[in-house]
């Protein structure tokens, strides 16, 4: 039998994410703080928000966007992103959101997959996006740099028409509202179709775990181009009418200023971010006190980590789980629910129900009264699943089963409370930073190289990042190469969180029969292993 959420089932309304967010807006909320803008130290209030999201709308709609149309969008936390982010969905368009680290030809990639049309930035991300967009055919003149730069409209450019909201109708259930991009369980990154729908009820289902009030205060540093950033960070906090205090980037010191000048209640963060709070001589410079809940996802957090943040805050800590396909939470762990060890990534939220499967045999296991189940891969049904990855069939279908239920790829135990714990992972993709780094990728690139006849990536341990990418490389017969000469190679090919960081030279590959890479028998190794 599959486990249940111990949530009640929530009702989930046919509107599109923009209705959901705003129609509702009460005339004593049009005043209450929406965001406010660390970069550019201003404030935005729920009325004024609304009003320019109405605004940008027109403006697109002015310029032949159409429902159906994609707009690709890659900018850094600020009051523009949510502008224009619910720009793009109330004039019927679906966001493609860039990663703001992507180069130019990862950049090309996603707008190519995508068939975006138009393209949103900002200045100090243009250089990578006019590469990208002239590789893929996208003019300048269909390119808006929010902050403004020459030859480009800006946001004030556009906001200024005065244009109204266009009237659309869209079916929220199947209109897709966002294409952000995942590598799922494993490969190359794939655009993973949402609809409104996806992503009015995962926010529903969100909150019936997380516990965000209208008088908190929500520091957001983790990025909105991130589904967890997107959907759990952005829109749950705009849906209670809670306060949203944008970060563009981590700095540690920054971070700590806004906790105590902004006096933030609710934190979300990464794993690397627990590490900080936990150990960095700075956080005790500063009064916490205000901090009453810090909720970690992206990547898995060790119970001793999660223990060292909440005592040092004095705060609740929290954990919890998900996946883009799964727009993106399926669990998480309540404020209320002390009793649970805050190494689960808690309980199935609303409306989920989830299966735990024996890779070897293909049986599901069953709960265990009173202590934990065997380990095995999660399954997880619920409103939150992707329609599928776009223009890929064959991977939708090896992720999504006849049933509905989504194979995570993760390798999980289930305690007696129902709670999740996450003990490894069946996918291989590379956590760094709560990142995905792709090894496929990595691979891919370094054999670009004429001095490398092959290669495999796998994931190394690190305390700060949690896992780094670590290649191992077989040279061409009469090859020389350098460690240092391969991390710099891949680093000028590839973003920041994807760069290769540890590099072994073996003199074969291990591969199964059939070619394919056997990453199991390399983890853990080093070249004196294969010596």
């Amino acid at each position: 039998m599959p486990f249940k959420s111990p949530f009640a089932d929530v009702d989930i309304p046919d509107v599109s994410l923009y209705d959901f967010l705003f129609a509702g807006l009460a005339d004593d909320e049009l005043g209450r703080p929406a965001v406010y803008d660390s970069l550019s130290g201003t404030e935005t209030t729920y009325g004024d928000l609304r009003a320019r999201i109405d605004a940008f709308a027109g403006a697109l709609a002015a310029r032949g966007v159409q429902p159906g149309d994609v707009v690709a969008l890659h900018c850094p936390n600020t009051t523009a992103f949510v502008i224009a982010f619910h720009g793009i969905l109330r004039a019927g368009a679906t966001a493609t959101t860039i990663n703001s680290l992507y180069t130019a030809p990862e950049i090309a990639n996603q707008l190519r997959d995508s068939g975006a049309i138009r393209y949103v930035t900002v200045s100090p991300l243009l250089p990578g996006a006019l590469a990208g967009c002239a590789e893929v055919g996208i003019e300048a003149d269909k390119v808006t740099v929010l902050d403004g730069a020459e030859g480009h409209e800006s946001l004030m450019d556009l906001l200024s028409e005065g244009h109204a909201a266009p009237d659309v109708t869209i079916d929220p259930a199947t209109h897709l509202a966002v294409l952000p991009y995942s590598s799922g369980t494993t490969g190359k990154a794939k655009g993973v179709m949402l609809t409104h729908r996806n992503l009015v009820a995962n926010v529903l289902q969100s909150m019936s775990a997380i516990a965000e009030q209208p008088d908190d205060v929500v520091l957001a540093v983790l990025p909105f181009f991130h589904i967890y950033g997107m959907n759990v960070i952005m829109s749950v906090t705009l849906r209670v009418r809670a306060k949203l205090v944008t970060m563009p980037r981590f700095d540690l010191d920054e971070f700590l200023r806004l906790i105590h000048e902004q006096r933030i209640s609710f934190l979300y963060i990464a794993p690397p971010m627990a590490v900080a709070l936990a150990k960095h001589p700075a956080v005790d410079a500063i009064d916490t006190s205000s901090v009453r809940a810090v909720l970690s996802g992206a990547a898995p957090l060790d119970e001793a980590l999660g223990e060292a943040v909440k005592a040092r805050l004095g705060c609740g800590m929290l954990q919890g789980y998900g996946m883009t396909e799964l727009s993106p939470v399926s669990h998480a762990l309540p404020l209320d629910r002390g009793d649970l060890s805050i190494g689960s990534v808690g309980l199935a939220v609303a409306n989920v129900e989830f299966k735990v499967m024996d890779t070897g045999t293909g049986e599901e296991i069953v709960a265990v009264p009173g202590g934990r189940t065997a380990p095995g891969e999660l399954w997880i049904k619920g409103p939150g699943v992707m329609v599928g990855y776009l223009g890929n069939e064959e991977a939708t279908n090896e992720t999504i089963d006849a049933d509905g239920y989504l194979h995570t790829g993760d390798i999980v135990e289930v305690g007696p409370e129902g709670e999740v714990y996450v003990v490894d992972r069946l996918k291989e993709l590379i956590k760094y930073k709560g990142y995905q780094v792709p090894p496929a990728e990595l691979e891919a690139v370094l054999l670009t190289h004429p001095a490398i006849a092959d290669a495999a990536v796998v994931p190394h341990p690190d305390e700060d990042a949690g896992e780094v990418p670590h290649a191992f490389v077989v040279l061409q017969p009469g090859a020389s190469l350098t460690a240092e000469e391969v991390m710099a190679f891949t680093a000028e090919k590839v973003a920041p969180h994807k760069k290769v960081r540890v590099v072994d030279f073996i003199p074969v590959i291990p591969k199964s029969a059939s070619g394919k890479i056997l990453r199991k028998d390399l983890k853990g190794k080093t070249a004196a292993d294969f010596a």
